[in-house]
């Protein structure tokens, strides 16, 4: 379980929040909302461990989720809003990057998304939503308890929201946790809001 107590984030001289609490446990959705600024992606960010709060603690199963950095970059994805792909690289060898640091088969990642017969194209020509199409496809490589995700569906056609709406449920299945801030509806059914 990952539990929130009284998170506080201040960026500059703003609290961008104060006093958040939540739990998710396993097989759960969360739907970040509220309007821009309202502090979505640097909740996200936090969680994620790129960012500090100011107050609280982040908890996993009991214990402070940040005593090991590394173990808990090991049991998240973090998708932020920037798809974070090399344009040289064709699609596989963007993914294949990410498949040596954790492991998985970038093919089959690729083909859960659609990608496959644009493999060997350079990242640059691929469209906004095949962009994104790539990037999600990080997710489907090796498991981890924890997905973080921003915007997930920018860019994206129905076809492709129903693919991933696929791999959440997957995920989901098989005790998988989902963070996603968004604007617009997602594939999560029985998620929880919590509107920032």
């Amino acid at each position: 379980m990952l539990q929130a107590e009284n998170l506080a984030c201040r960026r500059g001289e703003r609290v961008v929040f104060a006093g958040l609490s939540f739990k998710v446990e396993a097989g759960a959705a969360v739907l970040l909302t509220g309007a821009n600024g309202a502090g979505k992606s640097t909740l996200l960010r936090l969680l994620a461990g790129l960012l500090a709060p100011e107050e609280g603690r982040l908890l996993w199963e009991g214990a402070d989720a940040f005593a090991d950095r590394a173990a808990h970059a090991g049991r998240l994805r973090y998708l932020s809003h920037a798809d974070a792909l090399k344009p040289a690289l064709t699609a596989r060898e963007n993914l294949g990057f990410f498949a040596r640091l954790w492991g998985g088969d970038a093919g089959a990642a690729l083909d859960q998304l659609g990608l496959g017969p644009l493999a060997e194209l350079p990242a640059r020509v691929l469209s906004s939503g095949q962009k994104r199409r790539l990037a999600l496809a990080r997710l489907a490589l090796a498991p981890a308890a924890i997905w973080l995700l921003d915007e997930p569906t920018v860019g994206l056609d129905a076809a492709s929201v129903e693919r991933l709406g696929g791999l959440l449920a997957r995920h989901r299945a098989a005790g998988g946790m989902v963070l996603a801030a968004t604007h617009l509806p997602l594939p999560l059914p029985s998620a929880r809001e919590l509107r920032l």
